[in-house]
């Protein structure tokens, strides 16, 4: 098959362990699945979860020990951090129940959902589409994938991300409004799952700005350390 320009690589991030990498399909993102961060954002209890994507090419892979880059993006004046669990999905489906959903995941990483803030409260106010404050370039860096069952008691594994080494977010992975077999459940009843999907599942209290020279320090316990500059 031939093409009329080269077709970009293939996404894909590295696994603990492993010379294979995993190769990426799709990025899906919970929004505001964390109660204390809900309630920053204005909103309370537990509404039905809700999802975005992210294109592949947003992530920013930084392997173990390495510090990533990323640049500060265009038009925002308000960029945030959000520390997440990621899911890396090994065996797809659709409607997938949530007592079956773990035996779909492959393994766990750490993630930063990065947001132009001030541009996704426009599109909000404007009632449209907010892809411009989530979807943009290099807006998803990502350490490297434990698999599974080497991931510890990752349900309940502490997260939490420091800026220029002060704490802005800590939490529990088991503060999540939806638990991780429950978002499967939820994701997989509008979209047919694929080996390759990833997850970010939601980001707890204490979103904040960064700006162009910060280091930001991201983990949950288990998963290593995800460290990324902005440039």
């Amino acid at each position: 098959m031939s093409y009329l320009f080269t077709p970009p690589p293939v996404a894909s991030v590295p696994v603990v362990g492993k010379t294979e990498r995993f190769p990426v399909h799709r990025i899906y993102c919970v929004g505001r699945n964390y109660e204390e961060h809900a309630k920053e954002m204005g909103f309370t209890g537990r509404e039905p979860p809700f999802f975005f994507l992210k294109p592949t090419d947003s992530l920013v892979v930084v392997n173990a020990g390495e510090t990533g880059t990323m640049p500060y993006p265009s038009l925002t004046k308000n960029l945030h951090h959000e520390i997440e669990l990621v899911v890396a999905i090994g065996k797809g489906g659709k409607n997938i129940k949530a007592a079956d959903a773990l035996s779909h995941i492959y393994g766990y990483a750490v993630g930063l959902d990065m947001t132009r803030r001030d541009l996704q409260g426009d599109m909000k106010k404007q009632g449209r589409p907010w892809c411009i404050g989530k979807g943009f370039d290099l807006s998803a860096p990502i350490g490297p994938i434990t698999p599974a069952e080497q991931a510890d008691d990752v349900m309940n594994a502490e997260i939490y991300v420091q800026v220029n080494g002060q704490d802005r977010q800590r939490s529990n992975v088991s503060q999540l409004i939806w638990n991780v077999a429950e978002t499967i459940e939820h994701l997989s009843a509008a979209w047919e799952l694929q080996p390759g999907d990833l997850i970010y599942t939601g980001t707890p209290e204490g979103v904040n700005a960064v700006v162009s020279g910060d280091t930001m320090v991201g983990a949950v316990a288990g998963l290593g350390e995800l460290t990324v500059r902005v440039a």
